[in-house]
């Protein structure tokens, strides 16, 4: 490692595993949600409207990480990418049944990740009852 940090400041080891390997994880967090999340779709003729794009990006990052933080701890989506998430738990075929007091999803029958999803439900609604 090169560094412009006197000789003995730093540990070798604490600069490489804590300074050099956060930047790169960072960076990989901005990839992610730009590849992802699409926030470099910036091709609007207004620059309010690429602004737009761009918090809606980062508001779908943000609430793509939280519901893996607290809901898919300890499943196979434990550390899986926002595109994982989104494509394996989201973006799924569902038929939405609205009555006066509740909201029926039926998914199909071959929708791989069932179990991931119910947990991830049953945990946002202890973590909704708890408040």
């Amino acid at each position: 490692i090169v560094t412009t940090l006197p000789q003995g400041m730093s540990d070798p080891r604490h600069l490489y595993e804590q300074i050099y390997c956060a930047r790169g994880d960072m960076e990989n967090r901005i990839k992610e949600c730009q590849m992802d999340l699409f926030s470099d779709r910036t091709s609007s003729h207004t620059i309010r409207a690429n602004q737009l794009r761009l918090w809606f990006s980062a508001a779908a990052y943000v609430l793509l990480t939280a519901l893996q933080r607290l809901a898919l701890g300890q499943t196979s989506l434990e550390t899986a990418t926002c595109g994982t998430i989104r494509a394996r738990l989201l973006k799924i075929a569902t038929r939405v049944t609205l009555s006066v007091r509740r909201i029926v999803l039926s998914m199909p029958d071959m929708f791989p990740c069932q179990h991931e999803f119910a947990l991830a439900h049953a945990r946002l609604r202890r973590l909704r009852q708890a408040i």
